[in-house]
């Protein structure tokens, strides 16, 4: 492929103390691709994806990231202020947990604002404009603009917490277990939210879940971890459809449970 990697991983690897989370992961992702990273809990992929996003220091490896500039940098090897700086304008984090990525004691409004804020903007109306905007790009009422995240059901938590990533337009989303925790009517609405706005912004994606049949409605490539390596990669139906690996194998016939 003589595409350059949006993202170029190489034998990362995660310990704590004597606990090795994962180990011996490589691979690269392109602009426009999504990832799904699947596999039981304590399978290492929550703290595979911290280590991606800077969240967490790996233990040995390199993570490799191309800006917008083409000039491609060593995450670990940057300033941690420069690292924060992609963090807020061209990556996102989407949590689990919503209240894990919403400030609950601002608005709506203002929880999307603050990113365009913490990137340069400062006329308000234009700032409220597209908070507005992304608001209904995430299927929420205009009317609660000025509404507390407290006052929302917890699917739209998780449309205003993809709103405020998405705002400053990203190049690269991390998402752990997005739709974890909602019930399936839900789950159904939210993904196909994703789906539309990974397509229309043309996102990279690392999504991690245990859920495969998130997985496959949203990942062009997966990886599957088991006890922090990684045992099979390929094409998501093609994992699916003909799991190689026993541990996937078992995966895909349900046997072992999240």
């Amino acid at each position: 492929m003589s595409e350059q990697a949006l993202l170029q991983v190489s034998d990362l690897a995660v310990r704590y103390g004597d606990f090795v989370a994962c180990e011996a992961i490589n691979f690269e992702l392109y602009a426009g691709e999504v990832l799904g990273v699947v596999g039981e809990s304590g399978s290492g992929k929550t703290s595979l994806l911290k280590a991606l996003s800077t969240q967490h220091v790996p233990s040995q490896g390199t993570v490799k990231y191309t800006p917008r500039d083409n000039k491609t940098l060593s995450l670990y090897q940057l300033p941690e202020a420069k690292r924060r700086h992609l963090m807020r304008s061209e990556w996102g984090v989407v949590h689990q947990n919503p209240r894990d990525g919403l400030r609950l004691n601002v608005s709506a409004g203002a929880n999307i604002g603050e990113r365009l804020m913490a990137n340069g903007q400062r006329h308000y109306a234009n700032i409220r404009q597209q908070a507005s905007d992304w608001l209904t790009q995430v299927e929420i009422d205009v009317a609660r603009l000025d509404d507390m995240p407290t006052t929302f059901s917890g699917g739209m938590q998780q449309r205003l917490q993809i709103a405020r990533n998405l705002v400053t337009q990203p190049r690269l989303i991390f998402m752990d277990e997005p739709t974890g925790g909602l019930d399936v009517s839900v789950q159904a609405r939210l993904l196909d939210l994703l789906r539309k706005l990974v397509a229309q912004y043309q996102l990279s994606v690392i999504i991690v879940t245990h859920d495969l049949a998130v997985a496959r409605l949203l990942s062009h490539r997966l990886m599957v971890m088991q006890q922090g390596r990684v045992v099979e990669t390929g094409l998501t139906d093609q994992v699916l459809d003909d799991p190689q690996h026993p541990y996937t194998q078992l995966l895909v016939s349900s046997v072992l449970q999240p």
